[in-house]
């Protein structure tokens, strides 16, 4: 219901499989069926409150170019008899009813086709209206679930806050680490990190000491476009310590000593 299929399949503009797919739904599931019923409606009222009538003016130029043209008897004049020895009866003078009726027909046919096509444009903008809605409802949806994450975070006992100090080379910086040994997972808390800005050549590079020495734990940068409250870093099940350099873009291989920001001993 959050994907937007239901949308699509009212615009009918979905695969065939996706249309069985809707319809196996709504049978099995009368909340979906709900759902449908409340899209058509809503698009309903949409076409009807934004339809557009064809202006007043090219109906009356349509009719009068129409009805001008078919009510000149003098373009029907009955063809000339090939033979003289034939005498021609004298055709009863034809109605104007069936021109006038054709003419109007016709007028009302260009004001359709002219209201038609404006509905048909209200609902191709309806149609994009709804997927941007639905896009935002997905990442919406998805915020919603890394903040769950983030906060079991902090429900889980098997996490510890690990606070790592700054070094003689940044002696304000400060940053805290959540590390669960249990499932090797490592969480840098971004809200609360106190780091120098890093350029568009640089990135922070994490580092657990493991048996004396460095692994490679994953980058991250520190900007004021950065919203993140916790950044998920590559998972290490024993450490002696963790710290933090200031290495170019992408990483290192090794970490580089005299860049390094902030360490704390485990």
């Amino acid at each position: 219901m959050e994907s937007g299929i239901l949308e699509l399949y009212v615009l009918g503009d979905v695969t065939p499989e996706e249309k069985l797919q809707v319809e196996g739904m709504i049978a099995a599931h009368p909340v979906v069926k709900i759902e449908v019923d409340a899209v058509e409606r809503a698009m309903e009222r949409y076409a009807m409150e934004y339809a557009i009538e064809p202006a007043e003016k090219l109906r009356d130029r349509i009719l009068s170019s129409t009805v001008t043209n078919l009510g000149d008897d003098r373009n029907f004049q009955p063809a000339k008899s090939q033979h003289d020895n034939v005498v021609n009866m004298s055709a009863s003078q034809p109605t104007n009813f069936y021109k006038y009726a054709f003419a109007a027909s016709l007028a009302l046919l260009v004001a359709a086709t002219s209201a038609l096509y404006n509905v048909n444009n209200k609902l191709e903008q309806s149609n994009q209206q709804l997927l941007a809605l639905s896009t935002k409802n997905q990442q919406f949806a998805k915020t919603v679930n890394l903040k769950d994450e983030q906060l079991s975070v902090f429900r889980d006992t098997a996490f510890k806050m690990v606070r790592l100090k700054g070094t003689p080379k940044a002696p304000d910086a400060a940053m805290a680490i959540a590390w669960n040994p249990v499932n090797k997972k490592v969480m840098i808390d971004m809200a609360a990190m106190n780091m120098p800005k890093n350029d568009d050549q640089h990135q922070y590079q994490l580092w657990a000491i493991v048996g004396g020495k460095p692994v490679d734990l994953g980058v991250f940068d520190k900007t004021a476009a950065d919203t993140t409250d916790m950044k998920e870093m590559k998972s290490v099940a024993l450490a002696q310590a963790f710290a933090v350099t200031l290495e170019p873009r992408g990483g290192s291989v090794n970490p580089t000593m005299d860049q390094m920001m902030v360490i704390k001993m485990l």
